[in-house]
């Protein structure tokens, strides 16, 4: 799957490297997608509850090259369940890539900074030379603080990307890249004037800004902007009252609290019909299919079909269903496994990591940017009452 020449061979360049990655099959996309993140910024914030008995650190693998695994693997509630499946999920990659040369140092940091840092001190004393995780955003700056000063860096799998930065990359999914896919693709379809009504919330300050950036960019105008918090109805109203000059509605929020904004829309007076819906990842929600108001609407997500491919496979080894994130951490598992076969001393500095070609993981293309954010290739879904269907597939390499 390498191609003609010989990956491990002296000359192998990093673009072969890429070339490589692209190719491997457990990192090729093969997808349908469980439900996305559960709400906005899932995995910034643990839930409160008890939390159960502190884990182990362990080690799996007995590779030369070590690598550290910070997961809340003892945190309370949904973040317990999550880290238990990610855990599985990088254990599944070191078992599908062939022979890898890494040895995983599995670290509980609890969901929280002094867990973060203990593990991350523990891994790096072990000899870890890139650190995966944490999944929360409270716990990344620990995590960066030790790294940095060792001069190793660090792949997390917040979706703030406000702790991303020099040597701390994210793999994970930003709002960011939904909007910017979602503007884009209405933009190449003659779309021009835009109105938005999003919530009131920290997830609705990014994607604001993000929509804002993305629609100035392809030269298009917004003649209607709310957001809303409790009150939906007033907001609402106004952006009814002004759906004549739009050609495009964008709507960024999940499941029941988007169904409640189109009824309030519906109930101001405005035809859904008469514009083209647009929305983020969070849409793939079955509560989303299932209302006639969004019927048409589009969004960007990855193509589900990596997804569903996974979760077989997750399936027969483990007997239960992965949780949607779990795919972040068999891609940065097999990512480290792939360059420390390949690329040599250099294998995790940011230049290998920064590489704009991209990698391809289950869940499509992606790429680090220099400031710690990253960028995926990322698919256009059209809502229908049985669920999505591709409007627009996901990109198979990116531009320049």
């Amino acid at each position: 799957m390498a191609g003609p020449r010989d990956p491990t061979r002296p000359g192998h360049t990093r673009r072969n490297a890429v070339g490589l990655i692209l190719g491997a099959p457990l990192l090729s996309a093969c997808a349908g997608v469980q439900q996305s993140l559960t709400g906005p910024f899932s995995s910034t914030t643990p839930q409160p509850g008890s939390a159960g008995p502190a884990q182990q650190p362990a080690a799996v693998g007995t590779g030369q090259v070590k690598v550290g695994l910070i997961l809340p693997l003892s945190a309370p509630g949904n973040a317990g369940v999550a880290a238990q499946s990610m855990k599985n999920a990088a254990e599944l990659a070191l078992a599908e890539f062939q022979n890898p040369n890494i040895q995983l140092l599995i670290k509980d940091d609890a969901g929280n900074p002094q867990g973060a840092q203990a593990g991350t001190q523990q891994a790096l004393d072990e000899g870890a030379e890139i650190i995966l995780g944490p999944l929360f955003a409270l716990a990344v700056p620990a995590t960066a603080q030790l790294a940095r000063a060792r001069g190793v860096s660090v792949i997390a799998f917040s979706t703030d990307s406000s702790v991303a930065g020099r040597g701390v990359y994210l793999l994970s999914f930003l709002p960011e890249s939904d909007v910017v896919r979602i503007v884009d693709y209405a933009a190449s379809t003659g779309k021009r004037s835009f109105a938005a009504l999003l919530p009131e919330n920290a997830y609705g300050n990014v994607v604001e800004a993000a929509f804002k950036q993305a629609v100035g960019r392809k030269g298009g105008r917004i003649v209607a902007f709310e957001r809303y918090g409790t009150d939906r109805a007033t907001p609402a109203r106004t952006v009814a009252a002004a759906l004549g000059g739009a050609d495009a509605l964008f709507l960024a929020d999940d499941g029941e609290a988007l169904v409640g904004v189109a009824d309030a829309l519906t109930a101001a007076g405005a035809d859904l019909k008469r514009v083209q819906l647009l929305g983020t990842g969070l849409w793939d929600n079955p509560r989303v299919f299932g209302n006639a108001a969004l019927q048409g609407g589009l969004y960007a997500a990855p193509d589900p079909s990596g997804f569903r491919a996974f979760s077989a496979r997750y399936r027969t080894r483990y007997g239960a269903d992965p949780v949607r994130t779990a795919t972040l951490a068999y891609d940065a598992v097999a990512l480290v496994a792939a360059l420390a076969r390949t690329q040599g001393a250099q294998r995790f500095s940011p230049e290998v990591l920064t590489n704009p070609s991209g990698f391809a993981g289950i869940d499509g293309l992606f790429r680090f940017r220099a400031d710690g954010s990253n960028e995926r290739g990322l698919a256009v879904m059209r809502v229908g009452s049985g669920g999505s269907q591709p409007a627009a597939g996901s990109p198979k390499s990116f531009g320049a």
